[in-house]
């Protein structure tokens, strides 16, 4: 059983190591999202808070598939907090989002839920 999970562990180490940066990338942030957080965006038009999302597992800098240099954005996976109540109420649901660095005011930060 020990030689089973040595091997297969050493394959997954191999084919890891032969993966390009970027997919590498890909895979550290697929588990990030996996292990998850409970972040929180608000978005704000000046000094007032225009929307929410929440239960955000991670929050995502934008790379170029090509180039790999940083794209303007971000993006992530969260709930849209319609009521801006900061709980998940029925017909709020978990939507894909991104957001200009340049133009977009925000704070991004992680809810304790002790």
């Amino acid at each position: 059983m020990k030689i089973k999970l040595f091997m297969l562990l050493g394959t997954a180490a191999m084919l890891f190591s032969g993966c390009t940066q970027e997919t590498q990338n890909s895979l550290s942030r697929s588990l990030q999202n996996w292990t998850g957080t409970n972040g929180v965006l608000d978005v704000y038009a000046g000094d007032k808070l225009v929307h929410k999302f929440i239960k955000i597992d991670k929050l995502s800098t934008a790379f170029g598939s090509n180039d790999g240099k940083i794209r303007p954005y971000r993006y992530g996976y969260g709930v849209d907090d319609l009521n801006m109540n900061g709980k998940i109420d029925p017909g709020e649901k978990k939507v894909y989002f991104e957001f200009s660095d340049y133009s977009t005011s925000y704070i991004f930060y992680e809810r304790n839920t002790k």
